[in-house]
């Protein structure tokens, strides 16, 4: 027999905030049935309508707030909850730190593990942070448009001031924006796989200003490139255009192929006194300013004299193997990315550091040779992707028996997970773990966690 759900589609309802997600949405209940709404708080009445009836919960949209939470503030505007590019921007910062910190604790609460964790350390001005942008071009009322999509959709919202992002980056993409629509370059079509340009990624080296525009496009051919190229060069302080061909069927954001237009093939900036070249294809953190917090949180949490050798697993293009060598005897990084690794090298003999060393493989084959040839190490850092470590990777590390191992995370449930698999190898956490807000007006936070051999 059928279960009917509480609510129903496009209804009306007075409902009590209760709680927050872990994506910033709000949480009411109407009979036990969970209803998650945006723009909402906890402790806050609601009017609003059911958008979507799932099995076991349901979407509801705010019509209108009826009592207000005290953690409430002016909002920018709702294209920015749309997007989801600030869903707490509603949320007094202060609030937002806290429910950072309350996210890690509720999960380990869930897996019993009594863990005490930190305050979350914040920015002092949680907008603008971001160095990177990669904003989508599609056709929106017969024009073309930068923006970004929806939530759950590939819906454009035109937006020209991204707020979280560098203001000087939003001026670059409103001046390429209109670049293309002069020399008429054609948006993607998803639908029918047709056009010519998908999206524009520009990245700013905070300390040197050195700006790199990329082109992501459908095909390598397309009319009036050369004038396009050509004056996104022009703009004040691009020192580096790119084409990037994408011409799958995806939605993964760049192809493989990048072919530098104009001027340099890197650009530069600097964290914690260390030169670093990016390339398009780099990953490099996006909010530096709280990046030199959380590798300087890794580095003094290590406890480093000099005498160590450090694997860092997930290394990039050397970011933390470098700030570490300077306090380590040895560091050896390792990253499945060839054109990281190439940058990583470059970075270490640009500032002179020698003694490291960087591979090209999968993190968990890497641990099994360095197992297998008896590499004798200290410590490990990790800062692996969202989905957290392998398995696999947890006991090539239990193997290896590190007396210590840095884990630095951008998503807690799979910190919390990895926490519990480290214990099973004899590692228990030293200490409390330390959130950082990477991510001013959203709901992500990373975190840092040093792990002890018992």
């Amino acid at each position: 027999m059928k279960t009917k759900q509480p609510v129903e589609k496009n209804k009306q309802y007075d409902v009590s905030i209760e709680d927050l997600t872990y994506q910033g949405l709000g949480v009411a209940k109407i009979e036990n049935f969970p209803i998650f709404i945006t723009n909402t708080l906890p402790g806050e009445k609601a009017k609003i309508v059911v958008t979507k009836v799932q099995k076991t919960y349901a979407f509801g949209r705010v019509l209108e707030v009826l009592q207000s939470s005290p953690d409430r503030v002016d909002g920018l505007g709702k294209e920015y909850t749309q997007t989801g590019i600030a869903p707490l921007q509603y949320l007094r910062y202060d609030a937002q730190l806290l429910f950072k910190q309350h996210q890690i604790e509720n999960l380990l609460k869930k897996s019993h593990l009594n863990i005490h964790v930190d305050n979350t350390i914040g920015m002092d001005e949680p907008y603008g942070y971001r160095n990177k942008a990669q904003i989508p071009v599609r056709t929106v009322a017969e024009q073309l448009e930068t923006g970004f999509f929806k939530r759950n959709s590939h819906d454009l919202v035109p937006i020209e001031d991204f707020r979280i992002q560098d203001t000087v980056i939003d001026d670059v993409i409103v001046k390429v924006r209109d670049i293309l629509r002069a020399n008429q370059v054609v948006p993607y079509e998803e639908v029918n796989h047709q056009g010519i340009i998908r999206n524009v990624m520009v990245r700013r080296g905070r300390k040197s200003g050195e700006i790199m525009v990329v082109l992501i496009t459908n095909k390598e051919q397309f009319p009036n490139s050369d004038q396009v190229f050509n004056e996104i060069a022009a703009i004040n302080n691009v020192v580096s255009v790119y084409q990037n061909i994408n011409n799958r069927v995806t939605n993964v954001m760049m192809g493989d192929k990048n072919i530098l237009k104009s001027g340099s093939p890197v650009i530069h900036d600097q964290l914690l006194g260390i030169n670093f070249i990016i390339s398009p294809s780099s990953f490099y953190q996006v909010n530096p300013v709280q990046t030199e917090k959380l590798y300087q949180l890794a580095i003094d949490k290590a406890g480093l004299t000099g005498n160590e050798t450090v694997l860092d697993l997930y290394c990039g293009i050397g970011t933390i193997s470098l700030a570490m060598a300077k306090h380590a005897k040895r560091v050896m990084g390792v990253e499945v990315v060839p054109e990281a690794i190439h940058d990583a090298k470059m970075n270490a003999q640009s500032n002179g550091i020698d003694n490291v060393e960087f591979v090209i493989n999968k993190a968990e084959d890497q641990m099994k040779l360095w197992a297998e040839n008896e590499i004798k190490t200290d410590l490990v850092v990790v800062d692996p992707p969202r989905k957290g470590l392998a398995g696999s990777v947890i006991e090539s590390i239990g193997e290896l028996q590190p007396k210590k191992v840095v884990y630095v995370s951008c998503n807690p449930a799979t910190l919390v997970r990895d926490i519990g698999l480290f214990e099973e190898q004899g590692y228990e956490v030293d200490g409390s773990i330390i959130p950082v807000d990477q991510f001013p007006q959203t709901p992500h936070v990373e975190s840092v966690t040093v792990l002890s051999l018992k």
